[in-house]
């Protein structure tokens, strides 16, 4: 009779791997926001065309989404150790090979370096690989790695914007390579070792395991399903992100202030998915993703009316507070719907997705800018890319609760 508590993979090590998953996450990420801080600089040296830095930063998203899935499956067979340390020299040589630009070197250090074998290495092997030595508490800990990416969003642009105004953004890039590879190297080798090999049938069974079908329909429709509304979610949560900085810039404030208002909107973005990865753990993954979309579309509108300092920061901060729990969601909507013996595609798959619509964003934000002058097009497009993801998950939701209801 000592079958009470079931057993679970979950120790104290879980959390020491899944924070220094984070901290490789940070180091990782911060260098794709090096662009969007130098993005007007940058630009001045091509004519003004913001497009060019931006598309820049998009095949960095673009390219980690990709690598994710070829990776992801390179760390299956020699190790997720081996694809981290391998990814952050890649970024660092992706980082010092951008100097040589724009356009070209810029794009291919960082659409092919810092994203394809970079990032692609980091960022999907990690999800991946913590989720395994988490059953009782991963969304929280999914949200807690995937958060890296807007720790380094809160901390860097502030120190970016000083050292380009000191250094220019070429020496910025090349330090930060020296940096983010002497951290990252060394912690993924000492602590990213295997994870627990046997995984309870508790954990590894979702309410979507014991039929061929999900929510009613056949596993990949839904699958399908999900990926579309991510790439749709991702458009406008990329375009404050990319723009953020030059759109404060437009509007007559220092770019100093602009980087503090993207470190104000990364940092709540930090903050809050911590919570939202508690609130996923109570609710389920698809209904932290739907009400995340309708909070992110709100705060999206409100960009459109804000033309002073105090309201771009008070946006910023409800922007990051609405989309900060989106990603994770949809990668425990994924763990609660399907095997675990999937995991190893489903999710570089799906964050080949996000990461697609993440690429769209920001570059159709520079290239919409370009066109018309000024950043409202762009984001009204995003608004619309946001109601259609809204009516996508909430159809799924509607689903899952009638499936719930009669079950």
């Amino acid at each position: 009779m000592l079958q009470s508590p079931s057993p679970s993979v979950e120790t104290k090590a879980s959390w020491v791997v899944a924070g220094v998953a984070l901290l490789a996450m940070m180091m990782a990420f911060g260098s794709a926001w090096i662009t969007a801080v130098a993005l007007k600089d940058i630009a001045a040296e091509v004519g003004g065309a913001r497009s060019i830095p931006a598309l820049a930063s998009s095949l960095a998203w673009l390219g980690s989404g990709v690598g994710g899935i070829l990776m992801g499956r390179l760390a299956d067979r020699i190790g997720t150790r081996w694809t981290v340390m391998g990814g952050a020299l890649m970024i660092a040589a992706g980082l010092a090979l951008s100097t040589l630009g724009p356009p070209w070197p810029l794009w291919v250090g960082h659409g092919l370096f810092i994203g394809l074998i970079g990032l692609g290495g980091i960022n999907a092997p990690l999800y991946v690989y913590v989720s395994r030595w988490f059953d009782r508490r991963r969304g929280s800990a999914l949200a807690l790695i995937s958060s890296g990416s807007y720790l380094a969003g809160a901390l860097w642009p502030p120190v970016f914007e000083a050292a380009i105004a000191s250094l220019g953004w070429r020496q910025t890039m090349l330090w930060y390579a020296l940096f983010q590879m002497a951290i990252v190297v060394p912690l993924a080798a000492f602590y990213f070792r295997n994870p627990p090999e046997v995984i309870p049938p508790a954990a590894a069974t979702g309410s979507g395991t014991t039929s061929p079908r999900v929510l009613g329909l056949p596993p990949n429709l839904v699958f399908a399903s999900m990926c579309a509304a991510s790439v749709l979610c991702c458009v406008p949560m990329a375009m404050p992100q990319g723009h953020l900085v030059a759109f404060c810039s437009d509007l007559g404030i220092s770019r100093a202030v602009g980087a503090l208002a993207l470190s104000t909107l990364l940092g709540t973005a930090f903050l809050s998915r911590q919570i939202w990865g508690a609130i996923s753990d109570r609710i389920g993954g698809l209904a932290t993703v739907l009400i995340g979309s309708v909070w992110q579309a709100c705060a999206m509108t409100a960009f459109l009316f804000t033309q002073n300092e105090a309201g771009l920061f008070t946006v910023a901060a409800a922007f990051g507070l609405g989309f900060s729990g989106i990603i994770p969601a949809y990668v425990l909507a994924l763990r609660e719907l399907y095997p675990a013996s999937e995991a190893h595609w489903r999710i570089p798959t799906l964050l080949l997705f996000t990461a697609v619509g993440m690429a769209l964003g920001g570059w159709l934000a520079g290239l919409l800018y370009d066109y018309f002058g000024y950043y409202a097009p762009a984001f009204a497009v995003g608004i619309g890319a946001n109601i259609l993801n809204i009516l996508i998950v909430g159809t799924l939701v509607l689903r899952s609760r009638s499936r719930f209801a009669t079950a």
